[in-house]
């Protein structure tokens, strides 16, 4: 059965908590306060079970126009809403603001009810229906049913469970398969136990030995376990009013207003895009630089508002704004808010949230605007717009699902039809804009251009210094970045070098001159040639010339360098290793002195090379005389 959570809204006085009582049996004020005074001045909820065996949550919110910011944490997660009028005094303004309020938070579905029938006849009570009707005309329940009932006699209230049954089978599912996020309403300890933390879980699924991200602490704790109205349980799901036991936090780091969701499934900012609506009976515009009371979830926070394509915001209009808030905010893109005017403190409005941002926007600028319209549009055109904004950076289809509100088999699915469209292409596994791609193969192909005109005799650039211009950030990333480059065409790999397409070093006239002349130089000198430095004075005046076309000799292989200060020309090295490898025809080992002797060479050059070969895991040396590796020396990683 779907999970559901029912809450109710209305005017001080009108029957809210004895409706609740009525229904469940459960008195829902709890405080002492609340008993004595006969008013509900928090949050408070009851198990209502339902004709047809369903559990459903009741959250019964405070009506007095002191309390709103308490009625907004109530209706936070509300599936279904009893809208309450008191048939003997009818629809009040705090009926009016508790029901703009529903209508911003985009809650759908519900039913009229009014309370005390009892206490009025008949014709009064069709008075006040037809009064009701005509006041929530162009709202969500425009089309609700209204039904008269009693607390007190028990009129109506079966007929009322039935209806709520059938709303309920309507409702719409909720995001279980989301990250968890509880906004926490009510913190304690209990002995032996620890911290609770209860609210309603308004997407996702949590069980015991889930580990949690407190928010906006972002401290790590335990889900020891769970319960819902006082019964254990082994998994909860969005929709349910949870209460959460939490260990490896302290209760006093936690209030309402935090929120306990899966590890790093949140946005922490003090500064966000939004789509703002002021209601149409609004009693205050709202200005640019205006300061205003927001409302998220149980966060409540003060905002100055940047209004981003008008001056003065009226009564009815919506438009985008940036808001930048007192302190951060725990969020996720598309979450609904409310706000209400900074003195007298009265609703105005509300909105959606589009974006975090890190910067100031600029006002009346068409490519801000457009981007957000992008962002405020159908969940299609959302979770695309996420993904080209996000530039060369790939992103999966779980990190667009957290950046667009939404469920992640959702995204997944939109997102692969804009890869069948050629809109969006797939990097390893994560999806990134065509245009992007484009881009990135234009600027690499520039970037390889430039690299072989000034380095001539390369084979290209190496492949750790071009995995860094095409994605700096994440390795893996950069490797799948370049597998596409490679497979579109833009540049091939060779070892560890990238270049462009058919690319081959071509040395200018000078290179080639030089080239000629240290190698006849190297070839003249044989097995003795003369260390780097005294080679490299006698082109002092050619030294940077001199220094590249060395190192691309020895690259190549027509210079051998057998050590840091010493180089030979191939055909020298050639002839030092066929000698040495001969002397192991007549002894298993080779010293020193005998092959200075055989190669004709002195000293210094003859341990030179005896010491390169011992670099290159030919021989090595035991007790002062060399000895051939064997394969399974080489294998031991001698």
């Amino acid at each position: 059965m779907k999970h559901v959570v029912i809450g109710t809204a209305g005017h001080v006085d009108h029957g809210k908590t004895w409706l609740t009582k009525a229904l469940t049996g459960t008195n829902t004020d709890r405080l002492e306060e609340e008993q004595r005074r006969g008013i509900t001045l928090d949050l408070g909820f009851a198990q209502l079970v339902l004709p047809n065996g369903q559990s459903a949550s009741i959250i019964d919110v405070p009506g007095h126009e002191k309390l709103v910011r308490n009625m907004i944490v109530g209706a936070t997660g509300i599936d279904v809403v009893l809208l309450v009028v008191a048939a003997d005094e009818g629809f009040m303004p705090q009926t009016q603001e508790h029901l703009d309020i529903l209508q911003i938070l985009d809650v759908e579905s519900g039913i009229i009810v009014l309370t005390k029938a009892d206490l009025v006849d008949e014709d009064w009570l069709e008075v006040v229906s037809e009064d009701t009707r005509e006041r929530v005309k162009g709202t969500f329940l425009e089309d609700a049913p209204i039904i008269p009932v009693s607390a007190a006699t028990g009129q109506g209230i079966e007929e009322l469970k039935n209806k709520i049954v059938d709303l309920v089978a309507n409702a719409d599912d909720k995001r279980v398969d989301s990250p968890f996020r509880l906004p926490v309403d009510r913190v304690f300890t209990k002995r032996g136990f620890g911290t609770i933390v209860t609210g309603t879980l308004v997407d996702g699924t949590l069980r015991p030995g889930d580990v949690a991200d407190i928010y906006p602490q972002e401290v790590t704790a335990k889900v020891r376990g769970l319960q819902t109205h006082n019964v254990a349980q082994t998994e909860v799901y969005a929709g349910m009013r949870v209460a959460v036991n939490l260990a490896g936090v302290d209760s006093t780091i936690i209030q309402r207003g935090c929120t306990v969701a899966a590890p790093n499934s949140m946005i922490q900012t003090n500064q966000v895009a939004v789509r703002m609506q002021l209601m149409a009976d609004s009693p205050y515009s709202v200005r640019n630089s205006s300061q205003l009371h927001f409302y998220h979830g149980t966060q409540e926070l003060m905002a100055k508002v940047r209004l981003l394509d008008r001056d003065v915001l009226d009564p009815g209009e919506s438009c985008f704004a940036q808001l930048t808030l007192s302190k951060e905010l725990t969020m996720r893109n598309q979450d609904k808010f409310i706000v209400r005017f900074f003195s007298p403190v009265v609703t105005v409005g509300g909105g959606e949230i589009l974006e975090p941002t890190t910067r100031k926007l600029k006002r009346n600028n068409e490519k801000v605007l457009a981007h957000l319209a992008h962002l405020a549009w159908r969940p299609e055109e959302r979770a695309r717009q996420l993904v080209l904004d996000s530039g060369i950076k790939p992103l999966t289809s779980a990190e667009v699902a957290t950046l667009a509100g939404m469920e992640e088999p959702v995204v997944r699915a939109i997102l692969d039809r804009y890869v069948q469209d050629g809109t969006l292409h797939m990097v390893g596994k994560r999806y990134v804009s065509v245009a992007a791609l484009e881009d990135l193969a234009a600027d690499m192909s520039k970037a390889l251009t430039a690299y072989h005109r000034v380095h001539t005799l390369d084979e290209g650039m190496s492949l750790g210094e071009f995995r860094q211009r095409v994605y700096q950030a994440d390795l893996g990333i950069a490797n799948d970045l370049i597998n596409w480059l490679v497979s579109h065409g833009t540049v091939e790999v060779s070892g560890s070098v990238v270049r462009l397409p058919g690319y081959a070093p071509t040395p200018t006239s000078e290179q080639r001159a030089m080239m000629d002349e240290l190698t006849k130089l190297y070839q003249d000198a044989g097995l003795e040639a003369p260390l780097n430095e005294e080679v490299a004075a006698r082109f002092q005046s050619r030294r940077a010339l001199f220094n590249e076309v060395s190192a691309h000799l020895v690259k190549t292989g027509t210079l051998v360098a057998v050590s840091p200060t010493a180089t030979v020309h191939r055909t020298a090295y050639a002839k030092a290793l066929s000698t040495f490898m001969g002397m192991f025809a007549d002894s298993s080992t080779v010293a020193l002195g005998d092959y200075r002797t055989k190669l004709g060479v002195s000293r210094k050059y003859a341990q030179l090379y005896l010491d390169y070969f011992d670099a290159c895991h030919i021989s090595k040396m035991v007790d002062g005389v060399r000895t051939l590796l064997k394969p399974s020396d080489l294998q031991k990683g001698e």
